[in-house]
């Protein structure tokens, strides 16, 4: 599932996943919005998970809510009852079909729900293991030993190194050749000079993959498409789709 869409002429042309879904138009990370990114033709989405503190997982960008508080401290049926619109990854499964599903776990020292021990990807990797999803799924976070511990419990699970500004692009790619991934997730400035074809070059020389987020310009999306990004992260999934489709017809 993880692979670029083929083009008319036999060309590859890069993914389109809707950044918490259609955002723009839904509520983001519900399951409204990632059904409407999909209707739109998106190839799939991307969300972000905690756990509760019953073992479960739901979607939802923040550690906490401010009616909530932190939703580690709470079940499943606590959280529901204040929140029904809060999903978890369960049912954004089970409304998601035939799509790649990016999920991005949350575990930085600076999360109100941090846990060392990374718990989060456990329960993850048990759960889209437990419905053979596998092949439908990409696992994602800015902490590499959350990523490191779904590849020690799942070897052939995809898995990819969130990168922010702040972080040295060659230093990121090669702490995924050395781990493991498939994947790195930098944000689109880190490709926005004539470096970006460099490094985009050298990470498919790796076999790693380059997810880029979050793009939502037309000039943006049309230059990272021309450079040879696999995967475009983004909170306008038609418009990307538009572009991509026009571009490699």
């Amino acid at each position: 599932m993880i692979a670029r869409v083929t083009a008319g002429d036999g060309s590859k042309k890069p993914l389109v996943l809707a950044h918490r879904g259609a955002r723009r138009e839904e509520p983001e990370n519900t399951i409204p919005a990632f059904t409407r990114a999909l209707r739109q033709g998106a190839d799939g989405i991307e969300l972000d998970v905690h756990r509760t503190s019953d073992n479960s997982l739901v979607v939802h960008h923040d550690a906490d809510t401010p009616e909530l508080g932190v939703l580690a401290n709470l079940t499943v049926k606590e959280i529901k009852l204040s929140r029904p619109d809060i999903p978890t990854l369960e049912e954004v499964f089970a409304a998601c079909k035939n799509c790649l599903i990016n999920v991005e776990i949350k575990n930085m020292p600076t999360d109100a729900d941090y846990d060392e021990s990374n718990k989060t990807a456990d329960l993850v990797v048990d759960l889209i293991s437990g419905l053979d999803r596998q092949d439908d799924a990409i696992i994602s976070s800015f902490n590499m030993s959350s990523i490191n511990q779904v590849l020690k419990l799942a070897p052939n699970m995809a898995t990819g190194f969130l990168v922010s500004p702040v972080f040295d692009f060659v230093s990121a790619l090669t702490l995924c050749q050395d781990n493991g991934h498939g994947a790195i997730h930098p944000f689109m400035s880190m490709l926005a000079f004539d470096e970006g074809v460099e490094f985009i070059n050298a990470s498919h020389q790796f076999g790693i993959n380059v997810n880029v987020w979050t793009v939502n310009e037309v000039s943006d999306i049309e230059h990272l498409i021309s450079i040879g990004v696999d995967s475009i992260i983004t909170d306008v999934p038609d418009t990307a789709i538009k572009i991509r489709d026009s571009l490699s017809s």
